[in-house]
């Protein structure tokens, strides 16, 4: 049988556990309430903190909202803005701090009321009700759970006059508190920038660069500070031309300090040239009026270079290269003056530097080449000699004479690469004739030295090796100076001329007549030959109505008398007129050359004369083999031809 265990009780709560628990959360409950209750009150006095700092802030601060209307204002701005704050309340804040006045501000400012920006800052100028401006930092930002923006304005003024203050000392000279440098680029760039887009203007502009003559003369003798007042002084004095011409810095325009002593006159919105000129005509009487400086009455005078032109298109750095390019043309042509901005002229000095650029590397290029003018014997009319003048065949410019470039070449030392090329190729042809044509009197060549090939050369050296390279004889090669490279020579020029005339190479004074012409230096030097500048030969002509100078006759008289005495053979340059010819042997002239017989010609038409000449000496002919006066070559050139070749004015090589 299965016995059956007795079920368990079912458990129910007591009423006593069930009020406990009740009693419970009542009290949990009615702690949470005590809680809040704390937490709201610290939440107002915080809020009344706030708004106590708010209120006794004393950087204006104001509340908007998202409609860009203030909230509230505290006591600083409204003392700011001459209001009470409650007055501020639901006024638009963008027109109490001028946000509206500018595209981009007003941009920025409306996506910071809309949440899409955090933060805006911008810098105002603010009418203070008491009638004066001042300088205001404007701040906007969000205010931390809420939808509401703070705005702050922050007085600045002081700082901003401190930053005036500081750029004033930098942009401005300390000794004549003129405006400098800087300063006048940076209204030089705003004037061209300007004219760009202004209308009703002229669109020109115009430029006076001055520099003062001998300064530094002024400072090196009686110190800076005479030097500082003088400087103070010319810049009054250039203000007040300014002033009195209606440039004055009050009318837009500027009188600068660049530096050193030089100044600056800019005009904006000139009218033409002529009112540059009437400036600089102005500034240059004032600037040589006596200075009075502490007791030191000084007198000085100013170089001004004038420039005046259309804005458009004209940058500042071109504006101020051309102003200096004019300046230095004033100081060339004789200081003391005021030149205007010649196209044509800055055009050739472009073509200048273009050459002086390109010279060095021509060389190594081979764009030179050598032309041969006879030297003629003036009693037989046989060619002694030819002179060699060099041609550059300028890939640009086409073919250029020496007086383009050989000034260039003696002023950058590319003289003494091209002077050696010069002497090797002419030594070589000279060689090549005589071989070709062989004779008992060879024609010798003639090649012009610079001064500075002897100093900075080992033109004895050279010499010497190029005359064993190419096998010809040192009599057959005359070397020709300059007068005033050869007059005067002393230390190495002198030893490099007498070791070249005890090698038996032939030594010739260039253009003689022109330079120091001092006769006791002919029978110290090692000199073989004159040859008598052609200015003295123009005067023998009486052809075309010309009235020969007499004097230059008995001059030329003298100076031929004068050489044969001291051994010296005498070659005239430009001979043009068989006239010119026959009075120079008539007076007793050795040689002659010019275009009455020959231009500067290619190797060829030497060789063709050399080859007539050998013909007619074995056939007796004598004269008639030669380049008698009037004969020519090939060339065309007669009696009646143009100018003479001649030397360049500037030696050729």
């Amino acid at each position: 049988m299965t016995q059956r265990h007795p079920a368990a009780p079912a458990t129910t709560a007591t009423p006593d556990r069930a009020e406990h628990r009740a009693a419970g959360h009542q009290a949990d409950h009615q702690a949470g309430l005590q809680a809040a209750g704390h937490q709201a009150e610290r939440l107002a006095e915080r809020q009344a903190d706030y708004r106590a700092a708010f209120n006794a802030a004393h950087l204006p601060m104001a509340v908007i909202d998202r409609t860009g209307h203030i909230a509230s204002a505290n006591q600083a701005l409204a003392g700011l803005l001459g209001a009470e704050p409650h007055a501020l309340a639901g006024q638009c804040a963008a027109d109490l701090v001028d946000l509206a006045s500018e595209a981009r501000t007003w941009q920025a400012y409306q996506e910071v009321l809309r949440g899409r920006q955090a933060r805006l800052r911008c810098t105002r100028r603010l009418k203070h009700p008491d009638g004066h401006s001042l300088w205001t930092e404007i701040t906007l930002g969000p205010v931390p759970g809420t939808s509401d923006v703070l705005l702050s304005v922050a007085d600045i003024s002081d700082r901003r006059d401190l930053q005036a203050r500081l750029r004033h000392l930098q942009m401005h000279d300390p000794v004549t508190r003129l405006p400098n440098r800087a300063l006048f680029f940076e209204r030089l760039s705003a004037a061209l920038e300007a004219s760009s887009y202004e209308q009703g203007g002229t669109g020109r502009i115009g430029l006076c660069y001055l520099d003062l003559d001998g300064f530094k003369a002024v400072n090196d003798t009686l110190g800076h500070r005479v030097g500082d007042r003088l400087l103070t002084a010319v810049a009054k004095r250039l203000t007040q031309c300014a002033d009195q011409s209606g440039y004055g810095r009050t009318g837009g325009h500027l009188v600068a300090r660049l530096g050193g002593d030089e100044f600056a006159l800019l005009v904006e919105e000139s009218t033409g040239t002529e009112q540059l000129a009437d400036l600089a005509r102005s500034v240059l009487a004032a600037v040589q009026e006596p200075f009075d400086l502490a007791g030191q009455r000084l007198s000085v005078s100013a170089s001004i270079g004038v420039v005046e032109r259309a804005a458009a298109g004209t940058s500042a750095t071109g504006l101020m290269q051309a102003a200096d390019t004019t300046l230095y043309w004033a100081k060339e042509d004789g200081k003391a003056r005021w030149t205007l901005f010649d196209p044509e002229r800055n055009a050739h000095r472009m073509t200048r530097q273009a050459l002086s650029s390109t010279l060095r590397p021509a060389v190594e290029r081979g764009e030179f080449t050598l032309e041969y003018q006879p030297l003629v014997d003036l009693e037989s009319g046989a060619v002694r000699g030819v002179e060699a003048l060099v041609r550059w065949n300028h890939p640009q410019f086409g073919t250029l004479t020496p007086n383009r470039f050989i000034g260039i070449a003696e002023e950058d030392g590319s003289i003494v690469q091209l002077g050696r090329w010069v002497l090797q190729t002419a030594c070589r042809q000279a060689r090549r004739w005589q071989i070709e044509q062989p004779s008992d009197s060879p024609v010798f060549v003639s090649v012009n030295v610079a001064v500075r090939q002897v100093w900075d050369s080992d033109l004895v050296g050279d010499v010497a090796e190029i005359l064993a390279e190419t096998g010809l004889a040192p009599q057959l090669l005359q070397l020709e100076l300059t007068e005033s490279a050869v007059m005067g020579s002393a230390g190495r020029p002198l030893q490099a001329l007498q070791a070249l005339s005890d090698m038996g190479v032939r030594i010739a004074i260039d253009d003689f007549g022109t330079g120091y012409s001092n006769l006791a230096y002919l029978s110290r030097l090692p000199v073989s030959v004159l040859k008598l500048d052609g200015s003295f030969v123009r005067g023998f002509r009486y052809e075309d109505g010309a009235h020969p100078n007499p004097a230059d006759e008995t001059i030329v008289e003298a100076l031929v008398q004068l050489a044969h005495r001291l051994g010296l053979t005498v070659t005239a340059e430009c001979v043009e007129t068989a006239g010119q010819a026959a009075r120079l042997r008539r007076v007793g002239c050795d040689t002659g050359q010019g275009w009455l017989y020959s231009r500067a010609v290619a190797p060829d038409a030497i060789a063709l004369i050399i080859g007539r000449q050998a013909a007619a000496a074995a056939a007796g002919a004598g004269v008639s083999a030669g380049v008698s006066a009037g004969a020519g070559v090939s060339t065309g050139a007669g009696a009646d031809t143009g100018q003479p070749e001649g030397p360049a004015p500037h030696p050729p090589v």
